[in-house]
C-alpha cells in the first residue's frame, strides 16, 4: 500500500516567499490570509488526507462503486469519510461566505486540490465537479437559483454534476440531441442521454445538481444553439427541502481501468425538469466557467498522483537493496541501496524536478485565476485573463502527461513489485491514465491553445507572455547566471517556434496541426523554467537561514535546467519537419 504525507513545507515555502506578485496583493478580500492562518488549513489538510482518505485509494480500487437496483453504491468507507470532509468544511474551502464558503482563495484550495488528488482520485472526484457546478451557477444563475441551491452544495448536502457527453458527441458538442422543451412555468423539460458523467449518481449526498447543455426546440443547430440547464436530481421544494425525483435515471456505470471507486454514469433524461442557466443559445459560454476552473484542476490532480509515486519511490530507493554502485560505496561485496545508482538517482531527480517546478507554476496560475476574478481595475483583471487562458491547457496537458512519465518511472524503480498490486504504484499509474483523457484530451488542449489562444482580435497573447518572461531574466544575482542563460535561449526556441507557427498558419494548417503537442510542451517547459528561476532567486537570497532546504532546491533546479528543459530542442526540431510525409502516408 502506498503512503503519503502532504508536502506541507513546500506549500508554505510558495505561500510566503513566492506571494510577491503586485496585482494579487492588491486583492483587498484577502489581506487577512495570513500565512499562519494558512498553514493551520494545510496542516488540518494534511491530517484528513494522510490518516482518512489515503486508505480509500486501496478499498475503491478493490470493491468498485456498483449500480444496485437503480441505486448507485459507492465503496465501503466513503460515505464516512465523506460525512468529515463536509463536517470539517472542505467543500466550502473557496467558495463565497455569503452561501456559507470560507472565502479562501485559490492559493490554498489548489493546495488543498492536490492533497486530495494524491490521496484518492476516485474520492476526490465526488466533490470535485461540485466545485465547477457552484462556479458556474454563481457566476451565470440568477439570484433566486443561487439562494436556493448554492448553499446546501457549499455545505457538501448536495453534489453537482457537468453533462456535456453524449453517444454522438464529445469534443464535438455542436452534435448533440439532448432536447430541451420550454413549459408555460418557464421551466424546461429535457429529453435525452449524457455518457461519461462523473459522480452522475451515488450515495453520498441526498441530492445531486446536474448541469446539463441541451437544445432548446427552436434553436439553430451546432454550437450556436446550445443552452445551459439545471437538473436536480430531485425537484427542490421551495422551502428549499427535497422533493420528489426528477426525470433522471442511471443506465449505467462505466467498468473502468482506473478510478473505480468513482461513478462514471450513463444518464438518461425523460422530460427532467431543468431551468435555463444563463441567456438562451449561450450555454456553452456558461459552461466553459466550470470548465476551464475544471482543466486547471485536472492539471493539479495529475500533480498530486505525481507527488505520491514520487514519494513512494524515494523510500523504495532507500530500503531496496540490488547490484553494486559504481561510486565505490559497496560495503563487504554485498548489494546496495538503489538509491547509490546512478540512474536511479537521475529518476528520482527527474521527478522532483519537475513535480516542485510545476507546483510553483500552479501557485502563480492560481494568483493569476484570483487577479482575473477579483481585482478593481478591469484592464488588470482582462490581462490575467488571458494569462490565464493561455496557461489553462498547458497545466492541463503538460501535468498530466508528465504524471504519465513520473508513474511509469515509479513502476520502473519499483521494478518487479511495481507491477503488482501489493504496493500500489500500478494503481497510481492506472488512476492517473484518465487525466490526460477527461476534460478535453491533451490533443484537443494543443489544438486550441495554437488555434484559439496564442492571438485573439484584440491582444497578441503569447508575445505579452514572452515579454514578461524576457523583462524577469533581468536579476542581476550572479548566481542566476547560467539559469537565466538557458531561460533565455529557451525563450528564443519559443520565439522561433511561435513565428513559425504563425507563418505556417497562412499556409498549411496541417503543419501547424501536427506541431500543436510540441508547441504547448515547449511553452510549458519553459513556463516551469521561468518559475524555477522565481524559486531560484528566493532560494539564493534566503540561503543562510535555512541551507539545506534551500541547497535542495537549488540541486533540483540545476537538474531540471540541465536534464529536462533541453527537452524543448527536440520538440522545436521535429514539429519544423512538417507534415507532408505524415498527410501522405497511406494506412493499409
Amino acid at each position: 500500500m502506498t503512503t503519503y504525507t502532504a508536502p506541507v513545507d513546500d506549500m508554505m515555502f510558495l505561500y510566503e516567499k513566492l506571494r510577491n506578485d503586485k496585482s494579487y496583493n492588491e486583492i483587498d478580500k484577502y489581506k487577512d490570509v495570513t500565512p499562519d492562518l494558512v498553514k493551520n488549513i494545510l496542516e488540518e489538510a494534511a491530517k484528513i488526507n494522510e490518516n482518512i482518505i489515503l486508505p480509500l485509494a486501496k478499498s475503491g480500487d478493490e470493491n468498485p462503486t456498483v449500480l444496485e437496483n437503480g441505486i448507485v453504491r459507492t465503496p465501503p468507507g466513503y460515505k464516512e469519510a465523506y460525512k468529515k470532509y463536509i463536517e470539517d468544511g472542505w467543500t466550502s474551502l473557496s467558495c463565497d461566505p455569503k452561501y456559507g464558503g470560507q472565502g479562501m482563495p485559490k492559493t490554498v484550495s489548489a493546495f488543498f486540490d492536490e492533497m486530495l488528488s494524491a490521496a484518492s482520485l476516485s474520492f476526490k472526484l465526488y466533490s470535485e465537479l461540485s466545485i465547477g457546478a457552484y462556479n458556474c451557477i454563481n457566476h451565470h444563475a440568477t439570484e433566486e437559483i443561487k439562494n436556493k441551491y448554492l448553499p446546501k452544495m457549499v455545505e457538501g448536502k448536495w453534489s453537482g454534476t457537468m453533462c456535456l457527453t453524449e453517444p454522438v458527441c464529445g469534443t464535438d458538442l455542436g452534435l448533440l440531441k439532448t432536447k430541451a422543451t420550454e413549459q408555460d412555468d418557464g421551466t424546461f423539460k429535457l429529453s435525452g442521454q449524457k455518457i461519461f458523467i462523473t459522480s452522475g449518481d451515488h450515495d453520498l449526498t441526498e441530492n445531486i445538481i446536474h448541469l446539463v447543455i441541451a437544445r432548446a426546440a427552436d434553436s439553430p443547430s451546432g454550437t450556436k444553439g446550445i443552452s445551459l440547464f439545471l437538473v436536480p436530481k430531485f425537484i427542490v421544494k421551495d422551502d428549499g427541502s427535497v422533493g420528489p425525483r426528477n426525470g433522471v435515471s442511471t443506465g449505467s456505470i462505466e467498468s473502468k481501468m482506473g478510478i473505480k471507486g468513482s461513478a462514471t454514469c450513463v444518464l438518461n433524461f425523460d422530460d427532467a425538469v431543468g431551468y435555463m442557466i444563463g441567456p438562451k443559445n449561450k450555454g456553452l459560454n456558461s459552461m466553459f466557467t466550470m470548465m476551464n476552473l475544471e482543466r486547471i484542476v485536472v492539471g493539479i490532480q495529475g500533480l498530486g498522483i505525481s507527488e505520491i509515486a514520487y514519494q513512494n519511490s524515494v523510500n523504495y530507493a532507500k530500503e531496496r537493496k540490488q547490484g553494486k554502485a559504481h561510486n565505490g560505496k559497496s560495503q563487504n561485496g554485498g548489494a546496495d541501496l538503489i538509491i547509490e545508482h546512478a540512474d536511479i538517482r537521475k529518476s528520482l531527480l527527474n521527478m522532483k524536478s519537475i513535480i516542485e517546478g510545476e507546483r510553483a507554476l500552479c501557485f502563480w496560475l492560481s494568483q493569476q485565476t484570483e487577479v482575473s476574478l477579483y481585482h478593481s481595475d478591469e484592464k488588470v483583471k482582462k490581462e490575467a485573463s488571458e494569462l490565464v487562458s493561455l496557461m489553462t491547457p498547458v497545466v492541463k496537458s503538460m501535468f498530466t502527461d508528465l504524471g504519465m512519465e513520473i508513474t511509469s518511472e515509479a513502476m520502473q524503480i519499483h521494478g518487479g513489485y511495481g507491477y503488482t498490486k501489493d504496493q500500489g504504484i500500478e494503481q497510481l499509474y492506472r488512476d492517473n491514465r484518465i487525466t490526460p483523457i477527461y476534460e478535453g484530451t491533451n490533443s484537443v488542449q494543443a489544438i486550441d491553445l495554437v488555434f484559439r489562444k496564442l492571438v485573439n482580435k484584440e491582444s497578441d497573447i503569447i508575445n505579452r507572455y514572452i515579454d514578461s518572461l524576457k523583462k524577469d531574466l533581468s536579476s542581476s544575482n550572479p548566481q542566476l547566471k547560467s539559469f537565466n542563460e538557458k531561460l533565455d535561449n529557451g525563450i528564443k526556441i519559443l520565439i522561433k517556434f511561435t513565428d513559425w507557427i504563425k507563418n505556417k498558419m497562412q499556409k498549411s494548417k496541417d503543419d501547424v496541426s501536427a506541431a500543436c503537442n510540441d508547441y504547448l510542451k515547449v511553452l510549458g517547459y519553459v513556463a516551469v523554467a521561468h518559475s524555477w528561476i522565481k524559486v531560484l532567486e528566493v532560494s539564493f537570497e534566503n540561503y543562510d537561514t535555512n541551507k539545506e532546504f534551500y541547497e535542495g532546491k537549488i540541486n533540483t533546479a540545476k537538474f531540471y535546467f540541465e536534464r529536462v528543459l533541453p527537452r524543448i530542442e527536440s520538440h522545436y526540431i521535429t514539429a519544423v519537419s512538417g507534415s507532408d510525409y505524415i498527410m501522405k502516408h497511406k494506412f493499409n
